[in-house]
């Protein structure tokens, strides 16, 4: 069977190790869904990898909650640990994004989160030749450049589409074979999406017209693909590309340089190394290509919960992040206080004063804190009137200010868990400490360090 022998030679050896974590599947509980998560369960035992079924229930439709609940018994049928979760999408959408690109970026934002949460090794998905296809005719349709009609990467960052060579048909095999009854989402026959009025509408007609529409269609996806990919090689071996929390970083000046016609791929390629579920529209491009040869600041929306920004001699690309609610924690020296809200933990101890606290340090610091064991301080992100004075100063200043003149991006600022201690600012991470609590070369200090969760 073709959908063995593919996902066969698929997950080698890399994904073999059971210290690559399972292989979590996207699930919907559809045909093609079913079929490779069946597929899966048919070489877990000789590949020596595990498998996590993963649903989310978009809720645009009354029979949503009831497919979740299908795809949960076929997950079992097959003895798959399964996970769902339900998100309301028309409740999501951002500004300018269609239904459908909200429920693509909820979907992979949640497996990726997923992912994460359960240590797995990639998300594998049902994508196939069919899928392709459509993709390639809806960006034809809609004026893509050539980067574009390369259509769906059979991996991207830790998505891989093991099958996206196999036609439906090749796919949906396994369905009689294995006697398994998928769910249908009726969404699928809505022809008020684009997607849909392509399968059901246009591209039965294109092959009226031409049986082989379809293979052409591939043909020319291989062929942007290779033409993407050897404009990209030239691209990175241009480009001084870093990867930041939350995002990617270039070389403003070198961007600059680039001749206007490769402005666009540059772009493209920038998201797809950030993560980003889309490259920038036209006019997101035009207006971060308009400000880049002004000279002066950066700041401009990428969209889809992306944005590009100046830092020093870089242009960042980043996520934005939803805004940090106001949290405040008490915690008894020596001890530990969580940070939910950050996903971090700040711990507070005594200890000998030594070299790096004179040198700085982004998570850690040493003070010379009014404290004895039992004392009580606070932890918490900013509030309007906070002030300090920093380190080697002569004056109060407002920590807006100091936020400001350090560069700590906006996004940035309400997530620092400052210490307090009597009411008064005693350090801002990664940026100083109060001048009042130095510490001297000899003696003790209090040690002050975050660390994930």
């Amino acid at each position: 069977m073709k959908l063995l022998d593919t996902l066969d030679r698929a997950f080698g050896s890399e994904f073999r190790q059971p210290a690559c974590g399972p292989l979590l599947v996207g699930f919907s509980g559809g045909a093609d869904s079913t079929s490779l998560l069946w597929g899966l369960t048919e070489l877990r035992s000789a590949a020596g990898f595990e498998l996590h079924a993963a649903h989310l229930d978009h809720g645009l439709d009354p029979g949503s909650g009831e497919r979740a609940t299908t795809a949960a018994h076929l997950a079992a049928s097959l003895s798959v640990p399964f996970t769902s979760r339900r998100i309301a999408t028309a409740e999501e959408k951002q500004h300018g994004e269609s239904t459908e690109q909200a429920a693509r970026r909820i979907r992979y934002a949640y497996l990726e989160d997923l992912r994460q949460e359960l240590g797995a090794s990639c998300v594998v998905t049902a994508h196939h030749a069919d899928d392709q296809i459509e993709t390639v005719v809806l960006r034809i349709l809609y004026g893509s450049g050539f980067e574009g009609l390369s259509g769906i990467a059979a991996r991207h960052g830790r998505v891989v589409r093991p099958v996206l060579a196999l036609r439906r048909s090749e796919v949906r095999e396994a369905l009689e074979r294995a006697d398994l009854q998928p769910t249908e989402d009726p969404t699928n026959r809505d022809l008020r999406i684009p997607r849909n009025r392509v399968r059901h509408l246009v591209l039965p007609r294109l092959l009226s017209l031409d049986p082989q529409f379809d293979h052409r269609i591939l043909r020319l996806a291989i062929a942007a693909a290779g033409a993407r990919g050897a404009l990209e090689s030239i691209l990175r071996d241009r480009l001084e590309i870093s990867r930041r929390r939350d995002g990617m970083a270039v070389r403003r000046k070198e961007l600059v340089r680039l001749p206007a016609e490769l402005w666009s791929p540059a772009l493209s390629l920038l998201h797809r190394e950030a993560g980003a579920p889309y490259p920038p529209s036209r006019a997101a491009g035009r207006d971060l290509y308009r400000q880049c040869q002004g000279g002066g600041r950066i700041g401009c929306d990428a969209g889809h919960g992306w944005y590009w920004k100046d830092i020093a001699e870089d242009l960042c690309l980043q996520r934005r992040r939803p805004p940090t609610p106001p949290f405040a924690y008490t915690l008894q020296v020596p001890g530990e206080a969580e940070i939910p809200e950050l996903a971090m933990r700040m711990r507070i101890c005594c200890g000998e004063v030594a070299d790096w606290m004179f040198r700085g340090s982004r998570r850690r610091a040493g003070l010379a804190l009014p404290l004895t064991k039992g004392d009580r301080v606070t932890v918490r992100n900013r509030r309007p009137g906070d002030r300090i004075r920093p380190l080697g100063s002569a004056y109060t200043r407002k920590l807006k200010d100091i936020l400001i003149d350090s560069r700590v991006p906006r996004v940035e600022r309400d997530r620092l868990p400052l210490l307090f201690v009597g009411g008064r600012l005693a350090w801002i991470p990664g940026v100083t400490i109060a001048d009042a609590f130095r510490v001297a070369r000899n003696g003790k200090a209090w040690i002050a360090e975050i660390e994930s969760l």
